[in-house]
């Protein structure tokens, strides 16, 4: 197929996704565009409420918690979060074995918080 036959099909399709968002847009038979915006909001607006996300908790640790190596040494250290807890390992070779043991090496990098 020629190049040419690729960028009309392109075309051709974009020019449907847009046909079809601006059909779903239209407002309905007898009603405005602007409408909508004058209806009143629901009464039960005040019951919805968003809850917040949990807070990160920081890694203070400034060596490895599996391999004990000082952070930094081999590069920029390897980031992850495991139950809102950041951990820094010093490369992602440690990630294995802190995944088969997390609840140890947190305790490490929790313990370091406390001080």
């Amino acid at each position: 197929m020629k190049k040419s036959n690729y960028y009309v099909l392109l075309l051709a399709g974009a020019l449907g996704v847009a046909a079809v968002t601006a059909l779903a847009t239209k407002p309905a038979v007898g009603q405005s565009c602007c409408s909508a915006a004058l209806e009143p909001a629901p009464a039960d607006t005040a019951a919805t409420t968003t809850v917040a996300a949990p807070k990160i908790q920081p890694d203070l640790l400034t060596t490895c918690p599996v391999s004990g190596e000082k952070l930094g040494l081999m590069g920029k250290p390897f980031v992850l979060t495991n139950n809102f807890q950041e951990v820094k390992l010093c490369c992602p070779g440690c990630k294995k074995e802190f995944e088969k043991n997390a609840d140890k090496y947190l305790a490490k990098i929790r313990a370091a918080d406390k001080k």
